[in-house]
Protein backbone atom coordinates (compact mmCIF):
# COMPACT_ATOMS: atom_id res chain seq x y z
CA UNK A 1 0.00 0.00 0.00
CA UNK A 2 1.46 3.19 -0.98
CA UNK A 3 1.18 6.02 1.37
CA UNK A 4 -0.22 10.06 0.85
CA UNK A 5 3.36 11.10 0.93
CA UNK A 6 4.60 8.81 -1.30
CA UNK A 7 2.75 10.23 -4.11
CA UNK A 8 3.33 13.62 -3.56
CA UNK A 9 7.11 12.53 -3.77
CA UNK A 10 6.37 10.67 -7.12
CA UNK A 11 4.45 13.54 -8.23
CA UNK A 12 7.09 16.91 -7.63
CA UNK A 13 9.93 13.81 -8.75
CA UNK A 14 7.97 13.25 -12.55
CA UNK A 15 7.80 17.04 -12.93
CA UNK A 16 11.45 17.81 -12.04
CA UNK A 17 12.53 15.13 -14.08
CA UNK A 18 10.94 17.14 -17.26
CA UNK A 19 12.13 20.89 -15.85
CA UNK A 20 11.14 21.91 -20.01
CA UNK A 21 8.07 20.26 -19.93
CA UNK A 22 6.90 21.42 -16.81
CA UNK A 23 7.61 24.44 -17.38
CA UNK A 24 5.68 24.95 -20.71
CA UNK A 25 3.00 22.75 -18.82
CA UNK A 26 2.80 26.00 -16.32
CA UNK A 27 3.22 28.96 -18.33
CA UNK A 28 -0.13 28.93 -19.53
CA UNK A 29 -1.41 29.49 -15.95
CA UNK A 30 1.50 31.95 -15.66
CA UNK A 31 0.21 34.03 -18.19
CA UNK A 32 -3.46 34.08 -16.78
CA UNK A 33 -2.33 34.65 -13.74
CA UNK A 34 -0.11 37.52 -14.19
CA UNK A 35 -2.38 38.93 -16.61
CA UNK A 36 -5.61 38.98 -14.26
CA UNK A 37 -3.60 40.79 -11.74
CA UNK A 38 -1.71 42.90 -13.75
CA UNK A 39 -5.69 44.07 -15.34
CA UNK A 40 -7.53 44.07 -11.68
CA UNK A 41 -4.65 46.69 -10.86
CA UNK A 42 -4.40 49.09 -13.37
CA UNK A 43 -8.75 48.82 -13.19
CA UNK A 44 -8.42 49.87 -9.05
CA UNK A 45 -5.56 52.38 -9.98
CA UNK A 46 -7.47 54.40 -12.60
CA UNK A 47 -10.36 54.05 -10.10
CA UNK A 48 -8.43 55.64 -7.34
CA UNK A 49 -7.12 58.34 -9.65
CA UNK A 50 -10.20 59.19 -11.04
CA UNK A 51 -11.90 59.63 -7.45
CA UNK A 52 -8.93 61.43 -6.29
CA UNK A 53 -9.29 64.03 -9.60
CA UNK A 54 -12.73 64.64 -8.47
CA UNK A 55 -12.50 64.49 -4.70
CA UNK A 56 -9.88 67.00 -4.80
CA UNK A 57 -12.19 70.04 -6.50
CA UNK A 58 -13.76 69.80 -2.44
CA UNK A 59 -16.92 67.62 -1.00
CA UNK A 60 -20.34 68.11 -1.37
CA UNK A 61 -19.75 70.36 -4.55
CA UNK A 62 -22.19 71.17 -7.10
CA UNK A 63 -20.24 73.54 -9.93
CA UNK A 64 -22.37 75.26 -12.21
CA UNK A 65 -21.32 76.73 -16.03
CA UNK A 66 -22.53 78.24 -18.39
CA UNK A 67 -24.00 75.69 -21.41
CA UNK A 68 -22.44 76.67 -24.20
CA UNK A 69 -24.43 74.40 -26.68
CA UNK A 70 -27.94 75.53 -25.03
CA UNK A 71 -30.02 78.53 -25.80
CA UNK A 72 -29.68 81.28 -27.27
CA UNK A 73 -28.20 81.02 -30.65
CA UNK A 74 -24.42 81.69 -30.63
CA UNK A 75 -21.53 79.79 -31.46
CA UNK A 76 -17.76 79.24 -31.53
CA UNK A 77 -17.37 83.24 -32.07
CA UNK A 78 -19.99 83.93 -28.79
CA UNK A 79 -17.98 81.88 -26.93
CA UNK A 80 -14.47 83.18 -27.84
CA UNK A 81 -15.68 86.63 -27.19
CA UNK A 82 -17.37 85.72 -23.85
CA UNK A 83 -20.78 87.08 -24.86
CA UNK A 84 -22.01 83.36 -24.55
CA UNK A 85 -21.42 83.61 -20.64
CA UNK A 86 -24.83 83.15 -19.07
CA UNK A 87 -23.93 83.56 -15.16
CA UNK A 88 -23.59 86.51 -13.72
CA UNK A 89 -22.23 87.46 -10.03
CA UNK A 90 -26.22 87.55 -9.01
CA UNK A 91 -26.72 84.15 -10.44
CA UNK A 92 -24.17 83.32 -7.30
CA UNK A 93 -25.92 86.04 -5.06
CA UNK A 94 -29.48 84.92 -5.57
CA UNK A 95 -27.89 80.92 -4.86
CA UNK A 96 -26.68 81.96 -1.34
CA UNK A 97 -29.91 83.88 -0.45
CA UNK A 98 -32.62 81.40 -1.64
CA UNK A 99 -31.18 78.06 -1.71
CA UNK A 100 -31.49 76.10 1.15
CA UNK A 101 -28.81 73.93 2.72
CA UNK A 102 -26.03 76.18 1.16
CA UNK A 103 -22.58 75.88 3.09
CA UNK A 104 -21.17 78.59 0.89
CA UNK A 105 -21.15 80.02 -2.83
CA UNK A 106 -18.46 81.16 -5.21
CA UNK A 107 -18.13 82.75 -8.72
CA UNK A 108 -15.27 82.34 -10.55
CA UNK A 109 -13.57 83.57 -13.23
CA UNK A 110 -10.11 82.37 -14.03
CA UNK A 111 -6.90 82.31 -16.84
CA UNK A 112 -3.38 81.50 -17.50
CA UNK A 113 -1.19 84.39 -16.94
CA UNK A 114 2.58 85.12 -16.62
CA UNK A 115 3.24 86.08 -12.71
CA UNK A 116 6.67 88.21 -12.19
CA UNK A 117 8.73 88.74 -8.72
CA UNK A 118 12.25 89.88 -8.25
CA UNK A 119 13.33 89.11 -11.48
CA UNK A 120 11.90 85.83 -11.66
CA UNK A 121 8.69 84.85 -13.79
CA UNK A 122 6.33 81.90 -13.78
CA UNK A 123 3.71 80.68 -15.74
CA UNK A 124 0.75 79.80 -13.20
CA UNK A 125 -3.39 79.51 -13.59
CA UNK A 126 -5.04 82.73 -11.50
CA UNK A 127 -8.53 82.23 -10.35
CA UNK A 128 -10.75 85.61 -9.42
CA UNK A 129 -12.80 84.63 -6.68
CA UNK A 130 -14.67 85.59 -3.71
CA UNK A 131 -13.96 84.96 0.22
CA UNK A 132 -16.22 82.14 0.43
CA UNK A 133 -13.99 79.84 -2.46
CA UNK A 134 -11.75 78.28 0.54
CA UNK A 135 -14.97 77.28 2.58
CA UNK A 136 -16.29 75.95 -0.65
CA UNK A 137 -13.49 74.25 -2.39
CA UNK A 138 -12.05 73.17 0.96
CA UNK A 139 -8.52 74.98 0.65
CA UNK A 140 -7.25 76.83 4.11
CA UNK A 141 -4.57 78.79 4.89
CA UNK A 142 -0.86 78.21 5.87
CA UNK A 143 0.09 81.75 5.78
CA UNK A 144 -1.41 84.94 6.00
CA UNK A 145 -4.82 85.87 5.16
CA UNK A 146 -7.56 85.10 2.53
CA UNK A 147 -9.14 88.81 1.13
CA UNK A 148 -12.56 89.66 2.52
CA UNK A 149 -15.41 90.89 1.59
CA UNK A 150 -14.82 94.40 1.38
CA UNK A 151 -11.35 93.99 -0.35
CA UNK A 152 -13.19 91.37 -3.01
CA UNK A 153 -16.07 94.26 -3.77
CA UNK A 154 -13.54 97.32 -4.28
CA UNK A 155 -11.15 95.03 -6.36
CA UNK A 156 -7.90 95.75 -4.28
CA UNK A 157 -4.77 94.44 -6.07
CA UNK A 158 -4.27 91.80 -3.34
CA UNK A 159 -3.29 88.00 -3.80
CA UNK A 160 -3.35 84.54 -1.89
CA UNK A 161 -0.69 82.15 -3.93
CA UNK A 162 -0.29 78.40 -3.76
CA UNK A 163 3.16 76.59 -2.70
CA UNK A 164 4.24 76.16 -5.98
CA UNK A 165 4.15 79.77 -7.12
CA UNK A 166 6.01 80.37 -3.80
CA UNK A 167 8.60 77.93 -4.20
CA UNK A 168 9.22 79.28 -7.73
CA UNK A 169 8.83 83.20 -6.85
CA UNK A 170 10.32 83.34 -3.43
CA UNK A 171 12.44 80.57 -2.69
CA UNK A 172 13.96 82.26 0.29
CA UNK A 173 12.34 85.50 0.77
CA UNK A 174 8.76 85.46 2.80
CA UNK A 175 6.61 86.23 0.09
CA UNK A 176 3.82 87.92 2.69
CA UNK A 177 3.87 91.66 1.44
CA UNK A 178 6.20 90.97 -1.42
CA UNK A 179 4.82 92.53 -5.06
CA UNK A 180 4.34 90.52 -7.71
CA UNK A 181 3.14 91.43 -11.17
CA UNK A 182 0.26 89.17 -12.76
CA UNK A 183 0.73 90.06 -16.56
CA UNK A 184 1.31 93.87 -16.32
CA UNK A 185 -1.09 94.46 -13.10
CA UNK A 186 0.98 94.81 -9.68
CA UNK A 187 -0.46 92.57 -7.07
CA UNK A 188 0.30 92.09 -2.99
CA UNK A 189 0.84 88.99 -1.62
CA UNK A 190 -0.96 88.61 1.38
CA UNK A 191 -1.58 85.52 2.00
CA UNK A 192 -0.06 81.64 1.27
CA UNK A 193 -2.77 78.73 0.75
CA UNK A 194 -2.04 75.00 2.27
CA UNK A 195 -0.54 72.45 0.04
CA UNK A 196 -2.56 70.19 -1.72
CA UNK A 197 -0.44 68.56 -3.75
CA UNK A 198 -0.91 66.51 -7.14
CA UNK A 199 -4.71 66.38 -8.42
CA UNK A 200 -5.76 62.29 -10.07
CA UNK A 201 -5.44 64.07 -12.98
CA UNK A 202 -1.24 65.17 -12.34
CA UNK A 203 -2.63 68.80 -12.09
CA UNK A 204 -0.46 70.78 -9.27
CA UNK A 205 -3.41 72.01 -7.21
CA UNK A 206 -0.61 74.46 -5.54
CA UNK A 207 0.34 76.18 -8.75
CA UNK A 208 -2.69 79.10 -8.58
CA UNK A 209 -3.16 82.64 -7.35
CA UNK A 210 -6.37 83.46 -6.15
CA UNK A 211 -7.27 87.53 -6.57
CA UNK A 212 -10.39 89.63 -5.89
CA UNK A 213 -13.05 88.38 -8.52
CA UNK A 214 -13.67 92.31 -9.61
CA UNK A 215 -10.05 92.70 -9.60
CA UNK A 216 -8.87 89.46 -12.11
CA UNK A 217 -12.20 89.85 -14.12
CA UNK A 218 -11.49 93.80 -15.34
CA UNK A 219 -7.89 93.82 -15.08
CA UNK A 220 -6.94 90.01 -16.22
CA UNK A 221 -9.51 88.52 -18.09
CA UNK A 222 -11.18 91.14 -19.14
CA UNK A 223 -11.73 90.46 -22.92
CA UNK A 224 -12.77 87.07 -22.65
CA UNK A 225 -15.40 88.30 -19.39
CA UNK A 226 -17.61 90.88 -19.73
CA UNK A 227 -19.43 93.09 -17.39
CA UNK A 228 -20.62 90.82 -14.26
CA UNK A 229 -20.28 87.61 -15.95
CA UNK A 230 -18.59 84.70 -14.23
CA UNK A 231 -17.15 81.19 -15.96
CA UNK A 232 -18.41 79.15 -13.36
CA UNK A 233 -20.18 78.93 -9.59
CA UNK A 234 -19.12 76.82 -6.95
CA UNK A 235 -22.08 75.60 -4.42
CA UNK A 236 -21.03 73.66 -1.40
CA UNK A 237 -23.67 71.95 0.08
CA UNK A 238 -23.86 72.00 4.09
CA UNK A 239 -24.62 67.87 4.32
CA UNK A 240 -23.86 65.24 1.52
CA UNK A 241 -27.63 63.91 2.08
CA UNK A 242 -28.64 67.53 0.74
CA UNK A 243 -26.81 67.25 -2.70
CA UNK A 244 -29.49 66.23 -4.69
CA UNK A 245 -32.01 68.38 -2.96
CA UNK A 246 -29.60 71.80 -3.42
CA UNK A 247 -29.24 71.04 -7.11
CA UNK A 248 -32.40 70.64 -7.64
CA UNK A 249 -33.11 73.91 -6.09
CA UNK A 250 -30.09 75.49 -7.85
CA UNK A 251 -31.55 74.40 -11.15
CA UNK A 252 -34.90 75.78 -10.80
CA UNK A 253 -33.93 78.64 -9.46
CA UNK A 254 -31.60 79.57 -12.61
CA UNK A 255 -34.19 78.48 -14.60
CA UNK A 256 -36.71 81.18 -13.30
CA UNK A 257 -33.88 83.76 -13.04
CA UNK A 258 -32.84 83.35 -16.93
CA UNK A 259 -36.96 83.71 -18.10
CA UNK A 260 -36.58 80.19 -19.68
CA UNK A 261 -40.02 78.59 -20.60
CA UNK A 262 -40.61 75.00 -19.53
CA UNK A 263 -39.44 72.90 -22.43
CA UNK A 264 -36.40 74.55 -23.08
CA UNK A 265 -33.25 73.68 -22.39
CA UNK A 266 -30.88 74.91 -20.36
CA UNK A 267 -28.06 77.83 -20.72
CA UNK A 268 -26.02 76.15 -17.97
CA UNK A 269 -25.38 73.04 -16.37
CA UNK A 270 -25.11 72.03 -12.97
CA UNK A 271 -23.00 68.85 -12.02
CA UNK A 272 -23.65 67.28 -8.48
CA UNK A 273 -19.58 65.48 -8.39
CA UNK A 274 -20.85 63.33 -6.77
CA UNK A 275 -22.80 61.59 -8.66
CA UNK A 276 -20.25 62.41 -11.23
CA UNK A 277 -17.93 60.65 -8.88
CA UNK A 278 -20.66 57.93 -8.69
CA UNK A 279 -20.68 57.39 -12.28
CA UNK A 280 -17.06 57.61 -13.33
CA UNK A 281 -16.31 54.56 -10.30
CA UNK A 282 -19.17 52.51 -11.95
CA UNK A 283 -17.51 52.78 -15.77
CA UNK A 284 -14.16 52.45 -14.59
CA UNK A 285 -15.14 49.35 -12.37
CA UNK A 286 -16.93 47.81 -15.82
CA UNK A 287 -14.30 48.03 -17.44
CA UNK A 288 -11.73 46.64 -15.01
CA UNK A 289 -14.20 43.65 -14.90
CA UNK A 290 -14.40 43.20 -18.59
CA UNK A 291 -10.11 43.33 -18.74
CA UNK A 292 -10.04 40.96 -16.10
CA UNK A 293 -12.96 38.54 -17.82
CA UNK A 294 -10.74 38.71 -21.21
CA UNK A 295 -7.53 37.69 -19.27
CA UNK A 296 -9.04 34.82 -17.08
CA UNK A 297 -9.22 33.38 -20.85
CA UNK A 298 -5.23 32.66 -20.96
CA UNK A 299 -6.21 31.08 -17.35
CA UNK A 300 -8.69 28.57 -19.71
CA UNK A 301 -6.15 28.27 -22.22
CA UNK A 302 -3.58 27.48 -19.64
CA UNK A 303 -6.13 24.30 -18.21
CA UNK A 304 -6.03 23.19 -21.87
CA UNK A 305 -2.20 23.44 -22.37
CA UNK A 306 -2.02 21.20 -18.65
CA UNK A 307 -4.86 18.62 -19.63
CA UNK A 308 -3.39 17.97 -23.32
CA UNK A 309 0.82 18.01 -21.23
CA UNK A 310 -1.07 15.46 -18.88
CA UNK A 311 -2.74 13.57 -21.76
CA UNK A 312 0.85 12.58 -23.13
CA UNK A 313 2.48 12.15 -19.61
CA UNK A 314 -0.09 9.28 -19.75
CA UNK A 315 0.90 7.78 -22.56
CA UNK A 316 4.15 8.11 -22.00
CA UNK A 317 4.16 6.56 -18.75
CA UNK A 318 1.82 3.71 -19.54
CA UNK A 319 4.70 1.02 -18.53
CA UNK A 320 5.52 2.84 -15.44
CA UNK A 321 1.81 3.42 -14.75
CA UNK A 322 1.48 -0.19 -15.13
CA UNK A 323 4.90 -1.78 -13.06
CA UNK A 324 3.18 0.17 -10.04
CA UNK A 325 -0.46 -1.20 -10.28
CA UNK A 326 1.14 -4.81 -10.46
CA UNK A 327 3.33 -4.20 -7.46
CA UNK A 328 0.10 -3.15 -5.06
CA UNK A 329 -0.28 0.43 -6.07
CA UNK A 330 -4.34 0.89 -6.27
CA UNK A 331 -5.99 2.76 -9.04
CA UNK A 332 -7.08 5.14 -6.66
CA UNK A 333 -3.27 5.94 -5.80
CA UNK A 334 -2.65 6.72 -9.62
CA UNK A 335 -5.08 9.03 -9.91
CA UNK A 336 -3.92 10.92 -7.06
CA UNK A 337 -0.58 11.07 -8.36
CA UNK A 338 -1.19 12.28 -11.71
CA UNK A 339 -4.32 15.09 -10.03
CA UNK A 340 -1.13 15.96 -7.59
CA UNK A 341 0.63 16.43 -10.71
CA UNK A 342 -1.61 18.76 -12.20
CA UNK A 343 -2.48 20.60 -9.27
CA UNK A 344 1.27 21.02 -8.17
CA UNK A 345 2.08 22.37 -12.17
CA UNK A 346 -1.26 24.75 -12.12
CA UNK A 347 -0.05 26.18 -8.58
CA UNK A 348 3.60 26.93 -9.20
CA UNK A 349 2.27 28.74 -12.39
CA UNK A 350 -0.62 30.44 -10.36
CA UNK A 351 2.24 31.68 -7.57
CA UNK A 352 4.95 33.10 -10.29
CA UNK A 353 1.79 34.78 -12.27
CA UNK A 354 0.82 36.62 -8.88
CA UNK A 355 4.56 37.48 -8.60
CA UNK A 356 5.21 38.68 -12.54
CA UNK A 357 1.64 39.88 -11.96
CA UNK A 358 2.38 42.19 -8.82
CA UNK A 359 5.65 43.41 -10.49
CA UNK A 360 4.14 44.14 -14.16
CA UNK A 361 1.29 46.23 -12.18
CA UNK A 362 3.77 48.58 -9.96
CA UNK A 363 5.71 48.85 -12.90
CA UNK A 364 2.59 50.06 -15.20
CA UNK A 365 1.99 52.39 -12.10
CA UNK A 366 5.13 53.82 -12.00
CA UNK A 367 5.86 54.04 -15.81
CA UNK A 368 1.71 55.43 -16.20
CA UNK A 369 1.91 57.85 -13.15
CA UNK A 370 -0.91 55.68 -11.50
CA UNK A 371 -1.56 54.93 -7.82
CA UNK A 372 -0.19 51.74 -6.77
CA UNK A 373 -3.55 49.68 -6.19
CA UNK A 374 -3.18 45.89 -6.00
CA UNK A 375 -6.37 44.38 -5.04
CA UNK A 376 -5.97 42.43 -1.71
CA UNK A 377 -8.16 39.49 -2.64
CA UNK A 378 -5.50 39.11 -5.59
CA UNK A 379 -3.03 36.48 -4.23
CA UNK A 380 -5.86 33.94 -2.51
CA UNK A 381 -8.35 34.27 -6.10
CA UNK A 382 -5.21 33.78 -8.14
CA UNK A 383 -4.35 30.64 -6.34
CA UNK A 384 -7.48 29.33 -5.68
CA UNK A 385 -8.39 29.30 -9.23
CA UNK A 386 -4.87 27.77 -10.27
CA UNK A 387 -5.90 24.96 -8.12
CA UNK A 388 -8.99 24.76 -9.61
CA UNK A 389 -7.50 24.93 -12.52
CA UNK A 390 -5.41 22.06 -12.41
CA UNK A 391 -7.94 20.16 -10.66
CA UNK A 392 -10.24 20.67 -13.28
CA UNK A 393 -8.29 19.89 -16.24
CA UNK A 394 -6.23 16.99 -14.42
CA UNK A 395 -8.69 15.18 -13.77
CA UNK A 396 -9.64 13.61 -17.08
CA UNK A 397 -5.80 12.90 -17.75
CA UNK A 398 -5.87 10.90 -14.06
CA UNK A 399 -8.69 9.26 -14.91
CA UNK A 400 -7.37 7.70 -18.18
CA UNK A 401 -4.68 7.10 -16.46
CA UNK A 402 -5.92 5.15 -12.87
CA UNK A 403 -8.41 3.44 -15.98
CA UNK A 404 -5.57 1.34 -17.31
CA UNK A 405 -5.28 -2.23 -17.24
CA UNK A 406 -1.91 -3.15 -15.45
CA UNK A 407 -1.22 -6.40 -17.65
CA UNK A 408 -1.91 -4.40 -21.30
CA UNK A 409 -0.08 -1.31 -19.81
CA UNK A 410 2.90 -3.65 -18.95
CA UNK A 411 2.74 -4.95 -23.06
CA UNK A 412 2.54 -1.89 -24.47
CA UNK A 413 6.10 -0.16 -25.85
Amino acid sequence: MIKRADLAGFAIGAIIAHPMRSALTALGVVIGVAAVVMMTSIGLGAQQRVTSAISGLGSNLIVVMPNFGGPPSGGLARQAAGSALTLTDDDATAIAAQVQGVAAVAPSVRGQVQVVAEGTNWNTRIEGVTPPYLVARDLSMAEGRMFDDAEARQGKKVAVIGKTVVDQLFPSTDPLGQRIRVGDVPFEVIGVLASKGQSGIGQDQDDIVLGPLEAVRSRIVGRRVKGNNVQSIYVKAADADQLDTVQEDVTNLLRDRHHLREGEDNDFSVQNLASILAASQATVQTFTILLAAVAAVSLVVGGVGIMNIMLVAVTERTREIGLRMAVGARRTDVLYQFALEAVTLSLAGGILGLLLGIGGGLLMAKVGGWPVAIASWAAPVALGFSVLVGLGFGAYPAWRAAQLDPIEALRRE
